[in-house]
């Protein structure tokens, strides 16, 4: 009898397991994944409000998630349109092309924009923003392999403020829209699609900019609770026009008109009300992760950018920003578990940079910090160069932090390009807050595996690069007087927050050292796609320890 019992309680035990794991075991792949970039998001940001986060927010991400807490990135310059092309190319700018938002090209003599096409043309909007395709972006995206592993069944859709932080992470082949600041409106361009998609015409029928910016931004708890944040009204951060200090409330729609007009809504938090109503009618109007293949939303805020730049990473401003972004993001995972299923959806959250503390502010402070005269410098060069070589236009353009020489004059006075670019390297060192200059020829020829030498190389291209990239000291900034900036490879822009959350995600976190670039190989791995065409990164090996 007891052998009969226990073969019994096996087999039903063995069942009971059988049902379990069933009713738990995850799909192939997920329905839908989400990525999100929040614009200028240090990886502080996680831990300094979290007092006053929300349980289903951040918290939620990060409880329930994989964080890796030692994220940077890897390459020099730290601007929005190369960490978008970096984090879903998985490659650094001297791969993917993207080497600056903006960057002079020799044989034009005139900078481009990195997700500017003069081929195209505007569809809603207005033409002033309507040049826009990923043409510039010259490898593939964790997007374009999705689309090309499904047989372009699956759906790819980028949405920002920003058209680069929109077109970019879309890739060649999926849909992007941005915001246009004439009219108010979310738009795209001919390279997408031949008329504007009807849910996008609905969407923008609503007027939504519009509406929030008749509100009053103000705290969302009283202003004297911001323990995290300076004081309020002070003499370091950004003013809007026709405004005399930088304190609470900011009346909007008195402030509008001289302010960008419906742009203002960028520099509130706001901008994310908009970007995730845009990312909601998304969802609905393209019925993403309900069609039976893996869709991809690809989301960027970049209002806590145009925030930061104005008020610095010590603010209120910025402190209120996060606040709301948090339970916005609550409200977000709540649409998804319920439009979705928890546990069907992946999603990835970083940011495409950090920011630096505000100059005046860290000389208040007794940081050593300064703020570098790029005009001064580059007078002192062209005098410079006049008197080693001679009469002559030597310095085409300066910019990003590079140096771009004339090389039809070098080699019409037989100099030789080296030892021009070596001597301008000696001499910017005599100035104050330049703390290294390298030489384009030393980037060709040597390889660096580490250190500041190694994160330039990583963001230099052969063909687009300048001839002397220079290094600021730490906390330098350039022709910088209210309110702060990025770009630079210390560790307030690099750092920022790499966190898995979802489908087939474990939870835990861990301080190795990671990088941006290893986000679209981890999801490629999950997604069983190839990787992205010129991929360097590696998959996160402790997602897939399980």
């Amino acid at each position: 009898m007891r052998v009969v019992y226990i073969v019994t309680l096996l087999f039903f035990s063995s069942l009971c397991f059988s049902i379990t794991f069933a009713q738990t075991a995850s799909p192939d792949k997920p329905k839908l994944v989400i990525g999100i970039v929040v614009d200028q998001m240090r990886q502080e940001y996680l831990y300094k409000y979290q007092d006053r986060y929300v349980e289903d927010g951040f918290k939620r991400l990060m409880g329930e998630g994989y964080l890796m807490k030692n994220g940077h990135y890897n390459y020099i310059p730290t601007y929005t349109g190369p960490g978008h092309a970096s984090i879903y190319s998985g490659a650094t700018p001297s791969t993917h092309g993207i080497i600056g938002n903006n960057w002079y090209v020799r044989k034009l003599g005139k900078s481009i924009y990195c997700a500017g096409d003069s081929t195209v043309t505007h569809l809603g909007g207005t033409d002033k923003n309507g040049k826009i395709s990923p043409r510039n972006l010259l490898t593939t995206t964790i997007t374009d392999e999705l689309r090309f592993a499904s047989n372009k069944r699956s759906k790819v859709v980028g949405i920002a403020i920003k058209d680069r932080g929109a077109a970019l992470p879309a890739g060649h082949l999926g849909d992007a829209y941005w915001f246009d600041k004439y009219t108010g409106d979310f738009m795209t361009s001919t390279y997408y699609h031949e008329i504007l998609p009807e849910w996008v015409k609905a969407f923008n029928q609503r007027k939504l900019a519009e509406k929030y910016l008749e509100k009053s931004w103000e705290p969302l708890f009283p202003i004297d609770t911001y323990k995290q944040s300076i004081a309020d009204d002070n003499s370091f951060e950004g003013l809007f026009i026709g405004r005399e200090t930088t304190s609470f409330p900011y009346d909007l729609p008195s402030l509008k008109k001289d302010n960008d007009g419906l742009g203002l809504i960028s520099t509130t938090p706001f901008g994310n009300t908009l970007t995730f109503d845009m990312a909601y009618a998304a969802l609905e109007g393209e019925q993403l992760g309900k069609r039976g293949e893996t869709d991809f939303l690809a989301i960027s805020f970049s209002s806590p950018d145009y925030i930061g730049h104005k008020f610095g990473p010590s603010s209120a401003e910025v402190e209120d920003n996060y606040l709301r972004l948090d339970r916005e993001m609550a409200e977000f995972l709540k649409y998804l578990d319920r439009e979705i299923g928890k546990g069907e959806y992946l999603i990835f959250l970083t940011a495409d940079h950090g920011v630096a503390d505000i100059i005046t502010y860290m000389e208040s402070e007794k940081v050593p910090t300064g703020n570098l005269d790029t005009r001064f410098v580059l007078t002192q060069i062209r005098g410079f160069t006049q008197q080693q070589f001679g009469e002559g236009n030597w310095i085409q353009n300066f910019s990003n932090e590079q140096i771009f020489l004339n090389r039809e004059l070098i080699q019409e006075k037989g100099l030789s390009l080296e030892e021009v670019q070596n001597k301008i390297a000696a001499f910017v060192l005599r100035f104050d807050g330049i703390k290294e200059a390298h030489t384009g020829t030393a980037m060709q020829r040597q390889e660096y595996n580490f250190g500041r030498r190694n994160l330039l190389q990583m963001g230099y291209n052969h063909k687009a690069s300048g001839d002397v990239l220079l290094i600021y000291e730490p906390a330098w900034l350039s022709n910088s007087y209210r309110g702060t900036t990025h770009g630079t490879g210390y560790t307030y822009d690099t750092h920022v927050p790499i966190i898995f959350y979802g489908w087939n995600i474990p939870h835990g976190e861990s301080v190795r050292y990671a990088t941006i670039t290893d986000i679209a190989p981890t999801l490629a791995m999950l997604l069983k796609t190839r990787l992205p065409n010129g991929a360097t990164g590696q998959p996160i090996f402790e997602i897939f320890e399980k």
